[in-house]
């Protein structure tokens, strides 16, 4: 917890994996958390809103709900997400367009609905959960990577355009974390990712959780615009 007490602290997508990780820590520290969701159970002490991240509209009532309930939200991460993976010749408008409306264009529509408030407090944090493969690319994922990437020019350009606020926006990238989604692939797959990073196995949620919560302190208050990558070693800054 920061000087300032307990913080009004928002982490959509925090019903499973990294999101609920980063919950989760919010809450030992002492901060008022909320998410926005779309279903699942969540953590304890996490108020939930249920919310979809592609419509506007759902945005601004879910965080009308919050600000109400835990006041101005001080800091917020993007962390929802999905996936489609498929080959470059095989992959559909419709599988490209839901990934970037989810993964980048949501990004967006939260962290303009939360700069709102964040300009009349002057002070703010925002951090986009994006991935290694954003930089480091990744076969199957031309979606996947493309929004993830956004992500990066996103917060740069916030933090050239709120920075003197008190305002910052920062990225992290983790790379691969063990999580449902990294335990369903094949054993041959996951012994060749393990081969590749540094490191020697996969990462913790925790350790992407304990990242985001350095970002959102205020230890961090001078670090903005910064691409953090939490991958063992993987993409080397890429």
């Amino acid at each position: 917890m920061d000087e300032q007490g307990a913080r009004s602290v928002l982490v959509t997508g925090a019903n499973r994996g990294i999101g609920r990780a980063i919950a989760e820590r919010f809450v030992a520290a002492g901060d008022k958390v909320a998410t926005i969701y779309r279903s699942g159970d969540l953590p304890d002490g996490v108020l939930g809103v249920v919310g979809d991240v592609r419509d506007t509209a759902s945005i601004d009532a879910a965080f009308t709900q919050i600000e109400a309930e835990h006041g101005p939200v001080e800091v917020v991460v993007a962390n929802a997400g999905v996936t489609r993976d498929q080959l470059l010749m095989r992959m559909s408008d419709e599988d490209f367009d839901t990934v970037l409306d989810t993964n980048l264009a949501g990004a967006f529509r939260v962290a303009r609905r939360a700069s709102k408030g964040m300009i009349r407090l002057r002070r703010g944090r925002i951090v986009l959960i994006s991935s290694v493969v954003a930089m480091y690319g990744g076969p199957g994922q031309v979606n996947y990577s493309a929004s993830k990437a956004g992500l990066i020019g996103i917060a740069r350009s916030i933090t050239r355009e709120l920075g003197g606020r008190g305002i910052t926006a920062n990225v992290v990238a983790p790379g691969f974390i063990d999580t449902a989604m990294t335990q369903a692939l094949p054993e041959k797959q996951q012994q060749a990712y393990l081969a590749a990073i540094p490191a020697g196995r996969f990462g913790a949620v925790d350790d992407v959780a304990a990242a985001v919560q350095f970002l959102a302190s205020d230890a961090a208050a001078y670090i903005s615009g910064a691409v953090v990558p939490v991958d063992g070693g993987l993409g080397m800054g890429h």
